[in-house]
Parts: C-alpha cells; structure tokens; sequence
C-alpha cells in the first residue's frame, strides 16, 4: 500500500477539532490493514510533518434499520495522530 491508500480521509468533527486546538491532535480514518508504522510513515510523507504519537481503534458497525429491514454498517480504524509541538496539519487548505 501506498501513503494515499493508508489514509483515506480526515475525520473533521467537534472532538476532533478540540484535539487539534488543544493537544496537536489529529484524527483521521485510515485503512483496516495498516499498522501504527505504517500509518506513521504515511502521515509524515504525505504532510511533512513529525509524527510523536499514534494511536488507532477500530469502530464497529452500527445496526440501522430501513422500514422492516436491518442492516449494519461496515467496520472501519480510526487513527488519532499526535505531532511535535510546532508541526501542524493544514487541512481546510487556508495556506
């Protein structure tokens, strides 16, 4: 896998957006099979930053219902990135 297909997308939520202001924190949903290495690896070339800490969780599914059918939702990891203290993330592309 490549870097593009490790990270899939930025999770841009209120708790997110907390972490990011307070802890240099960012969250990210990231693919299944990778590892905390690999997501490392992928976070610092894809936005030249240094990567202190990660963190990863995998959300289960949730159980949804259309009329009288049930379903569940796919599984997915998420991935809370901690950088180094002057490292940021610009992902609102405002620079």
């Amino acid at each position: 896998m490549n870097a593009h297909q490790i990270i899939i997308r930025p999770l841009v939520t209120e708790k997110s957006g907390e972490l990011q202001g307070e802890d240099n924190q960012y969250t990210f949903e990231v693919h299944r099979d990778s590892n905390k290495i690999e997501i490392r690896k992928a976070v610092e070339m894809v936005f030249g930053v240094r990567v202190n800490k990660v963190r990863t969780m995998v959300v289960r599914g949730d159980l949804r219902r259309v009329g009288q059918n049930y379903g569940k939702t796919r599984k997915w990891k998420k991935a809370v990135v901690t950088l180094h203290h002057g490292d940021s993330i610009d992902l609102y592309g405002e620079q």
